[in-house]
């Protein structure tokens, strides 16, 4: 089961994510991807991908700090077979890979 908390995204690092983003738009908050986890640990919240292949923009926060603009390389472990799905998260990641959550939870944008 995925995370459940959020965060909004401040103003100047919403114009900062457009401006290096691939995507038009930001989302004005976002979820945690990792798995479910304490409110004191860090959380990790996908902005969108950049134009550098196998990168992306996210958020960081823990608690009610602040928040951190990163990029970080996509994690490149997919599941066993053939037709593997790709994990969601980025390299380094805790806990499970995206495609071992339950079946509700298993799109990369959701």
């Amino acid at each position: 089961m995925r995370c459940t908390h959020w965060r909004s995204v401040p103003l100047n690092v919403a114009r900062e994510a457009r401006e290096r983003s691939a995507a038009e738009c930001v989302d004005r908050a976002v979820r945690c991807q990792l798995p479910t986890h304490g409110e004191d640990t860090e959380h990790f919240g996908l902005i969108g991908d950049l134009d550098e292949y196998g990168t992306a923009l996210w958020l960081r926060w823990q608690g009610k700090s602040e928040v951190d603009l990163i990029v970080l390389p996509d994690c490149q472990i997919s599941a066993p077979g053939p037709d593997g799905e790709g994990c969601c998260l980025f390299v380094g990641h805790t806990e499970q890979h995206t495609w071992e959550d339950a079946p509700e939870e298993g799109s990369c944008m959701s």
